[in-house]
């Protein structure tokens, strides 16, 4: 991958994990209002804030930056500045009869401000490679946040659509159990006109105590769904929330890519993925790294003072001073030998390999995930239709044998048999509702095109 290459990908990736997530505030459970109904994009904004998974992503991505920003300042020199403030009181030996004792004794206060320069000038790639290193690592920290908020997203939808499930199904048993009662209603007219027999009430009857009971279980399951919601946008679990239910959106249309353009899209997309592959280039880059530790780096030192002196002795006279001191090296540091090159040398080695390994596990995991969803999807499309059908059918089916047998034509095991394979039809028909929805919410997700702008969604979740 080029640096070209790195820099628009760098830039696409950040500016998708900071749409899916911008600077968080305090982690706080968010505040439901139980009288307003809220959309889904509304729960996923709410999730991303509270969620600390979000913020440990967003904060490792910052941390990356910074890493990436301190191994390119090693470009630059380092420049010091030190101020010495010193006094010394030595014995200088002094040949007789020049200093009678032997010795003088002198005393040195000493004030030298001085500037220190270190520069590494060459250092044959190692530096190039730490820079590039921590390039790729601030790039797996972007992608890294983009995936957690996709996770979050993924989750919240998926709370969000079996609360939209559970609320189809409880409307289906209303509808189930008021066409029981009528049924019921019906069988307890033939029998008052004579045209029908106890047992045929007692059937209808326990077919709507039947309805009753499904009804009763389906206002359970949506309050059950309601504190799965509650609970993954991060607020405390309760069945107090209420969501939008666009019943008159149209259902997500049948993909119009194959499935290789869906992998390639994934291979492109997916911030794992992408994770998986800079793993791979810091490795390569700590191989190089090892290899640079061989060769000789060339520095330059320098350093510049104004030191002031005051001299005394207590046999003679010194003379003050103030002078411009400076000093300058080039150093050339070569290591010839060190045992332990050889085994970090086969560690880089080994890591990129099990990077390179671990890379293609991904992208199999990968082609997996889109198969599975591409397949769930296409599965859930056409049975969606056969759904639709099927209620259509059993419908007419109902309605057909409930005037016939209120005509005396049919008897009430098959207006019954109708009424059941109608309640089948109703709840078959939202569960195929949900799961398209649902298994479109799965492909965005498996591509990585989830909260992505500017991407055509199955599901049209994009921020």
């Amino acid at each position: 991958m080029g640096r070209a290459q790195d820099t628009a990908t760098l830039a696409a990736v950040e500016q998708a994990a900071v749409r899916s997530q911008q600077v968080p505030p305090a982690l706080q459970a968010p505040g439901i209002d139980p009288a307003k109904p809220y959309t889904l994009a509304e729960l996923i904004d709410m999730a991303e804030q509270s969620n600390p998974k979000g913020r440990i992503a967003w904060e490792h991505a910052k941390q990356t930056a910074e890493h990436y920003g301190i191994a390119r300042d090693f470009y630059l020199p380092v420049l010091v500045s030190n101020t010495l403030f010193a006094d010394e009181r030595i014995i200088n030996p002094f040949p007789k009869p020049l200093a009678p004792r032997g010795y003088v004794m002198v005393e040195i206060p000493t004030v030298q401000p001085q500037a220190q320069l270190s520069y590494l000038l060459f250092d044959f790639g190692g530096r190039e490679a730490k820079v590039d290193a921590a390039a790729a690592a601030r790039l797996q920290g972007s992608a890294t946040l983009l995936r957690v908020n996709q996770d979050i997203a993924f989750q919240v939808s998926e709370a969000y659509y079996r609360v939209l499930t559970a609320e189809g199904r409880l409307r289906a048993t209303d509808e189930i159990l008021q066409a029981a009662r009528t049924v019921q209603d019906a069988a307890e007219q033939q029998l008052k006109n004579g045209r029908s027999t106890l047992p045929d009430v007692l059937n209808a009857r326990a077919a709507t105590a039947q309805a009753a009971y499904e009804r009763e279980n389906a206002d359970g399951d949506l309050r059950s769904s309601k504190v799965l919601l509650r609970e993954a946008i991060g607020a405390e679990p309760s069945p107090e929330i209420e969501i939008l239910d666009d019943g008159s959106k149209a259902l997500p249309e049948a993909l119009n890519s194959s499935i290789e353009e869906l992998i390639g899209q994934a291979f492109a997309d997916r911030p794992d993925l992408l994770v998986r592959a800079q793993e791979v280039r810091v490795a390569h880059d700590e191989v190089r790294q090892a290899k640079a530790a061989y060769l000789p780096s060339i520095g330059l030192e320098g350093a510049a003072a104004q030191t002031s002196m005051w001299p005394t002795v207590d046999y003679g006279q010194l003379g003050n001073v103030s002078q411009t001191t400076w000093s300058g090296s080039l150093n050339i540091r070569w290591e010839i030998f060190n045992r332990a090159r050889k085994h970090e040398d086969a560690i880089a080695a080994s890591l990129e390999r099990q990077a390179g390994d671990e890379l293609r596990e991904s992208k199999d995991a990968v082609t997996r995930d889109v198969w599975n969803a591409y397949i769930s999807y296409q599965t859930a499309q056409r049975r969606n239709v056969a759904a639709t059908a099927l209620l259509d059918a059993a419908n007419l089916s109902y309605t057909s044998s409930l005037d016939a047998y209120r005509y005396g034509v049919k008897n009430l095991i098959d207006v019954v048999s109708a009424q059941q394979q109608l309640a089948q039809a109703k709840l078959a028909c939202v569960q195929a509702r949900s799961d398209v929805l649902l298994d479109a919410i799965a492909v965005d997700y498996s591509t990585g095109v989830l909260l992505r702008t500017g991407n055509k969604t199955a599901a049209g979740v994009s921020k």
